[in-house]
């Protein structure tokens, strides 16, 4: 997830618009005939798959080596603030640290009420104090990815707890087309997996990297981990899920994830 989601500029410009504002809806749907290809896309696909309720963003964050304790301070501040503004109608999923995997890493996952609400949200920001608040963490940060998607119908996101441990968040780069694949076998599979512990969230991208899927999960430690997917093997169904898991991704990753102290989900 963190070498292949869309990168931006690291200009406030990105979160600050200019003298012309392109919303969401408008990149999504764009000309009638784009519009007309891409409902019938969805309606074979995200539709058949999504919750639809919601839009979370996928927030990651490179940070200077020499600069993590200013950039959490600062983010801190930031984050924290925009989902304690009522005004902006956008709850912070969670805020993690990447323990193993890719270092100096930070990810945040905000949802919002759908596409037009992540339109209106960001205006909001755009136009509003913290603005200033996000300026003051850019100098920490080597570089920022973003990425917009939706839950799958089958599994919602968790609502915040504080249940400690670790977090694992892995991500898949599916082949094109076999979205309606990978959901299906997901949805047997992950009825194994709650016998031993409940899925944080999984989403599938919309905007940036495309075909490329998220699961995050909570463990009380790695051995936990371990045991819980050794455990997950004698369940019928899983073998299978693996299986076609295999078979319809590209590319893996995991990381492991620390979540920060002001964190919804920890």
């Amino acid at each position: 997830m963190f070498q292949h989601v869309a990168r931006l500029s690291l200009k406030p410009k990105s979160i600050v618009s200019g003298s012309r504002c392109i919303s969401v809806k408008s990149l999504l749907h764009g000309s009638p005939e784009a519009k007309k290809a891409g409902d019938i896309e969805i309606l074979q696909h995200s539709r058949l798959v999504a919750r639809g309720k919601y839009v979370h963003g996928f927030e990651v964050h490179r940070v200077k080596p020499d600069s993590i304790d200013k950039y959490k301070e600062a983010a801190e501040h930031y984050y924290a603030a925009i989902k304690s503004d009522p005004r902006l109608h956008v709850k912070l999923t969670g805020s993690w640290e990447t323990l193993v995997g890719d270092q100096d890493v930070f990810v945040h996952i905000l949802e919002y009420e759908n596409y037009a609400g992540y339109d209106k949200t960001m205006h909001l920001i755009r136009n509003s104090q913290h603005v200033e608040s996000y300026r003051t963490l850019l100098p920490y940060v080597n570089s920022r990815s973003t990425q917009l998607a939706q839950e799958f119908a089958f599994l919602p996101t968790a609502p915040p707890h504080a249940q400690g441990g670790i977090f694992e968040l892995r991500s898949y780069q599916l082949k094109p087309g076999t979205l309606l694949e990978w959901e299906n076998a997901w949805r047997r599979g992950i009825e194994a997996r709650r016998k031993f512990v409940s899925p944080i969230g999984a989403w599938f991208s919309q905007i940036g990297r495309l075909h490329q899927v998220h699961h995050l999960w909570q463990y009380p430690s790695l051995d936990a981990r371990k045991e819980t997917r050794e455990k997950a093997w004698q369940i019928d169904g899983w073998a299978e899920t693996v299986s076609k898991t295999a078979q319809l991704a590209k590319e893996m990753d995991s990381f492991i994830l620390a979540p920060l102290p002001y964190s919804p989900l920890k």
